[in-house]
């Protein structure tokens, strides 16, 4: 079996465990789409939030505390660089993520897609997945907030981690969504699927950045394979992170029937075949989607990889 994972965040991170454990004991293979909006310049350096957050985190490097950056990290440079005074003081960088983010950036500088880069980075970490960003072209997530009395675009990493997410927020822009393609392998990867999960990321910042590649949309709506979603809010609530917040300013209700009507239904022109929801959203329905509640709570491996197993039941049921 080929599966196919979209995917973003610390809460993709951890689902793609499950996936990777899954898949190991019935010999499936893995590929990670992974949302590339977060990427930033700070420094000088290409940072990749979401590629490092999987990579890590399957790698066996990530800080189990945090939930991201590396365990046993050291922040000397930080500490130098806010003596300098250098901007922006607010976004931290470790030291041993430094060495990440120049070996990317010097490769990036040299020609190289960031889908080689990260093949290359993936060269020492060994994640046991195929990792692919969803595209090797300039995509970026912006958001329309008022800051200091004034309407403007932020980079998404600003509103994150400086505001909290805690100024009047008015949209997300994906910026170089109109030119962007899909990054090397990632068609041949949906169409060779026998099934897409969407991870239960945040659907307004890590997954809907994904689905802005425009040619990357169409493959996995046109594609044979069938689509299953995971729903990340349970009990009306985000399972981590600030999914709420993003919810909010679109309008959508924070719940999992919420989320799976931003995603729709594949057979009305939107994505989804089944829709996996917690036991506490059992009475969930979405018109012209499978449902079906199992428990989604990612307390171990091992009960992340029963979800993944559930999802693709489901995905049998809804083919």
């Amino acid at each position: 079996m080929r599966i196919v994972v979209l995917t973003g965040g610390i809460g993709g991170a951890r689902f793609l465990m499950g996936v990777r454990a899954h898949a190991r004991r019935n010999g499936a293979e893995v590929t990670a789409v992974v949302n590339v909006g977060d990427d930033v310049r700070m420094h000088g350096l290409r940072i990749c939030p979401d590629l490092d957050s999987v990579m890590y985190t399957l790698g066996g490097a990530a800080d189990p505390e945090r939930g991201w950056g590396r365990v046993g990290e050291t922040w000397a440079i930080k500490e130098e660089l806010t003596r300098y005074g250098a901007e922006p003081t607010w976004f931290g960088l470790g030291d041993k993520d430094i060495a990440t983010h120049l070996v990317r950036t010097t490769m990036l500088n040299a020609g190289y897609p960031l889908s080689a880069v990260t093949a290359a980075l993936c060269d020492r970490w060994q994640p046991g997945i195929t990792m692919l960003p969803a595209s090797d072209d300039r995509l970026e997530t912006h958001v329309v907030a008022d800051v200091e009395g004034e309407r403007k675009a932020i980079h998404f990493q600003e509103w994150w981690v400086r505001h909290r997410g805690e100024v009047p927020t008015h949209r997300f822009v994906f910026v170089g969504a109109e030119t962007a393609k899909p990054a090397a392998g990632v068609l041949e990867a949906i169409s060779a699927a026998d099934v897409v999960l969407v991870a239960p990321s945040n659907p307004v910042v890590s997954i809907a950045p994904i689905l802005a590649v425009q040619a990357l949309k169409e493959a996995v709506q046109n594609g044979p394979a069938p689509v299953v979603g995971v729903s990340p809010i349970i009990g009306g609530a985000p399972v981590r992170g600030m999914a709420d917040r993003c919810l909010a300013t679109l309008g959508a209700e924070v719940s999992a029937a919420g989320v799976a009507g931003l995603y729709g239904a594949r057979r009305e022109g939107g994505l989804l075949d089944g829709w996996l929801v917690d036991t506490a959203d059992e009475a969930t329905e979405v018109p012209g989607v499978t449902t079906r509640a199992v428990p989604l709570w990612m307390t171990d491996e091992d009960a992340t990889a029963a979800m993944v197993a559930h999802a693709l039941e489901l995905a049998e049921v809804a083919r």
